[in-house]
């Protein structure tokens, strides 16, 4: 559980640092996710940037582990209720470092999802300690979460016509 928790870490910090650099486009697509004017789309994205960052320090931090896990699954919760909401339409949702619209469809919805219920599982389950393969293992995840969605992400040609 160790290695999950340390993914969900560096996936926090990664989508933390993604909504400092990005803020102008991120901004754009919280607002547009919340249904909310730009400058309160803007405040929403520095939450999430704060609430992603401290889980991510908290999840690293034995004592505080619980905590972080909790905040990650309600962010991850919310998150996946807004696409949700969302489902069908053809937006930037912001997951990608790149600007990308697509359909908001089932994998889209489910990605947050997944991470909330592993989110939820690390609260319950605390990570035992670190060992040497743990960093390893965690990186793997990410890699296999990235490449997942790089994957996805590839236009598929409509159906075949004749």
């Amino acid at each position: 559980m160790a290695a999950v928790a340390l993914f969900l870490a560096l996936l926090l910090a990664a989508s933390a640092v993604h909504k400092v650099t990005a803020r102008d486009r991120l901004g754009a697509v919280v607002a547009r996710l919340a249904g909310v004017p730009m400058p309160l789309g803007v405040l929403l994205l520095a939450l999430a940037a704060t609430v992603e960052g401290l889980a991510a320090l908290a999840l690293l931090v034995p004592g505080l582990q619980i905590g972080g896990a909790l905040a990650a699954a309600t962010l991850w919760t919310v998150y996946c209720l807004t696409l949700l909401r969302q489902r069908g339409k053809v937006l930037d949702c912001g997951c990608d470092f790149v600007a990308r619209e697509r359909p908001v469809d089932l994998f889209a919805i489910l990605r947050p999802a997944l991470l909330a219920l592993l989110a939820a599982l690390v609260g319950r389950f605390a990570p035992l300690g670190l060992t040497l393969e743990t960093p390893f293992a965690a990186l793997a995840l990410a890699a296999l979460w990235f490449a997942a969605g790089e994957l996805h992400s590839i236009p598929r040609p409509r159906s075949a016509r004749t």
